[in-house]
């Protein structure tokens, strides 16, 4: 009796199995933004003048700040939900209010070195509602230390 259930069983789950012969449904990408290319959506473009800051050198416990402009090239509201940093030597400072298409605005960074030294490279990652979410901005230093005697 066990034997004649053993080829049954595998009988039932080969020809339970669908073929799509190889290929991906198209169920599995939905990304609305690729989908619709065009000027009939309304989306927020942040675009910076810039993402990266060099301080250049810098001695230890220095307090250095830049601003990053950037301005609303979509055409709906730019919201700025978050701007997460990567380090507790730096403070940030953004709009949160909306910001209208054509308008701009800027995000302020205020680096303290008390306690690094050489190369320094960070960066603070903007969240927004815009396509794609994030946006990367870098600032570097170079940290030198003052030798007492």
């Amino acid at each position: 009796m066990k034997k004649a259930i053993i080829p049954i069983l595998i009988f039932w789950v080969f020809c339970s199995c669908e073929s799509n012969n190889g290929k991906l449904s198209g169920d599995l990408v939905n990304n609305p933004a690729s989908a619709t290319v065009g000027t009939n959506t309304k989306e927020p473009k942040i675009v910076f003048e810039t993402t990266e800051h060099d301080f250049g050198k810098m001695l230890q416990g220095e307090k250095v700040s830049c601003t990053y402009k950037f301005k609303n090239e979509g055409n709906a509201p730019l919201l700025i939900s978050s701007v997460d940093k990567t380090c507790g030597c730096t403070n940030i400072t953004f709009p949160k209010t909306p910001i209208k298409p054509g308008e701009g605005g800027t995000i302020s960074i205020t680096y303290d070195s008390d306690g690094h030294k050489g190369i320094q490279s960070r960066r603070v990652v903007v969240k927004a509602n815009t396509n794609p979410a994030e946006t990367v901005l870098i600032f570097r230093a170079s940290v030198e230390t003052v030798l007492s005697f």
